[in-house]
């Protein structure tokens, strides 16, 4: 029997370790986060309508996968399913957030079909099989960034299996598009030779700081800066090479199989000294370039663009974080109409 037990969260959430054996620095887990929804009381019942008697996502099951140096902390986002009737569920990735373990290089992997194990566990956990599909529920994909990246990778290559994926600013592109293939030859001598390499630091800690000066105190969200550092965690070249690979496989073109919806800041501000524009802006990725390259995951692709977004639309400002609640929520219910 599963061994849940209360999240460093609190309120609803639980976590369940999920063991997936040792490489060369000891023992490697992942960990999985749930909350479920409430009971439904009899005013919600006519909030969905009395023909309904059901939450709209009473059969659906959310997988969320963040992004690079990070981790799962975002209540609200889970709250946003739950009260739909959906079950959440998200994943501390290995070597990440939950799943570090003292001796582990934060983050570290060579090659992001590897998370084909982690994700494996957490849908077995979720009640699905390792494949995912061995369900009635239908299956909501819903990644950050490198998760967005991750997942996008893993939805193509698992087709059947996803019944939606949604990408918050999802890293499908570098950020210099037209210098990869230039850069991927050199990234993969060092990551043959020199894989554990660190490249140097270019992160000056802006994001977060742009994140913090639009905190809303109405909405707190609190993070661990073991987990969650204000400076990124360091970039070592095996790690880099995963994530070019994973950048030329979406530019050659992915069947996703499912409707994507890929929420995206309107654009970007270039983070190389501290200014109020950072604070309305994508100052992670280049926001067109990933608009485009959104256009090759599958067949099915809707690309919001939200103005005032940084690159976590769920953490930016007020009226640009409502906005892409907003733009969830008619995408899923579009979806969920018609799915």
């Amino acid at each position: 029997m599963a061994d849940w037990r209360p999240d460093v969260l609190g309120d609803e959430f639980e976590q369940l370790t999920l063991e997936l054996g040792e490489d060369d620095e000891g023992a490697v887990v992942a960990t999985l986060v749930r909350a479920l929804p409430g009971e439904q009381p009899w005013w919600d019942l006519r909030r969905w309508g009395s023909a309904l008697r059901r939450r709209p996502l009473h059969d659906v099951d959310v997988l969320y996968v963040h992004g690079w140096s990070d981790y799962f902390f975002q209540k609200r986002l889970a709250r946003f399913w739950t009260a739909r009737g959906a079950r959440f569920f998200a994943l501390d990735l290995r070597k990440y957030g939950r799943s570090l373990r003292e001796g582990q290089t934060p983050g570290y992997i060579t090659d992001l079909a590897t998370y084909d194990e982690d994700i494996a566990a957490a849908l077995d956990a979720m009640g699905r099989g390792a494949e995912g599909a061995s369900s009635t529920r239908r299956l909501v994909l819903l990644g950050h960034s490198t998760g967005g990246l991750t997942l996008s990778l893993w939805a193509s290559r698992h087709p059947d299996t996803a019944d939606a994926v949604i990408l918050n600013s999802p890293w499908l592109e570098f950020q210099v598009a037209s210098a990869r293939p230039l850069i991927a030859p050199v990234a993969e001598l060092q990551a043959r030779w020199a894989p554990r390499e660190v490249a140097p630091q270019v992160d000056l800690g802006f994001y977060t700081r742009a994140q913090q000066e639009v905190a809303d105190p109405d909405d707190p969200v609190e993070t661990n800066p073991l987990w969650r550092p204000a400076q990124t965690m360091a970039v070592h070249a095996g790690w880099f090479h995963a994530i070019l690979t994973g950048h030329a496989t979406v530019a050659h073109g992915l069947t996703i199989d499912a409707p994507v919806c890929v929420l995206l800041s309107s654009r970007s501000a270039t983070p190389t000294r501290w200014s109020e524009d950072l604070t309305r802006a994508d100052s992670v990725l280049v926001v067109d370039d990933i608009a485009r390259a959104a256009l090759k995951l599958g067949a099915s692709v809707t690309v919001e663009r939200i103005d005032g977004a940084l690159h976590d639309v769920f953490l930016s400002r007020h009226e640009a974080r409502e906005e892409a609640y907003r733009r969830l929520d008619r995408w899923v219910r579009g979806w969920s109409a018609v799915g």
